[in-house]
């Protein structure tokens, strides 16, 4: 396994850091497992943003996942550089977790660009 490989596996984990994170913030019990959306779905605050964290990682994990096996699989790009633009991208995701959770918007974005620009590179680099 190749350590994008293993970037990748980190990127499945980490929205279930932001569900866990939002639960415990918003104050889940076991009788709300019966209807868990419908719990992180009233909730507010840091709670509200560590679901939504969870819903982007969701959201932007299949073209990490899809850059990474595409520059693998080309055989163009190096291995140095898909590990390097994984670990971007990975670092990137753990800043936009807490700029999200922290309600730092402007900083969120700054790492959303982060994780946007190391999925094109990936891309990129299998040509």
């Amino acid at each position: 396994m190749t350590f994008a490989y293993f970037c990748v596996l980190l990127a499945v984990l980490m929205p279930l850091f932001c569900a866990v994170y939002a639960k415990k913030a918003g104050g889940f019990t076991v009788a709300d497992n019966r209807n868990p959306r419908e719990f992180l779905a009233k909730t507010e605050g840091a709670a509200a943003r560590a679901n939504a964290a969870q819903q982007n990682c969701y959201e932007i994990f299949p073209a990490f996942a899809a850059a990474v096996i595409i520059a693998h699989a080309t055989g163009a790009a190096a291995q140095l550089t898909i590990n390097f633009w994984a670990l971007v991208f990975v670092l990137g995701r753990i800043a936009f977790i807490y700029s999200y959770i922290k309600d730092q918007p402007a900083r969120r974005s700054l790492c959303f660009g982060a994780n946007l620009l190391a999925v094109v590179a990936l891309f990129l680099a299998a040509f």
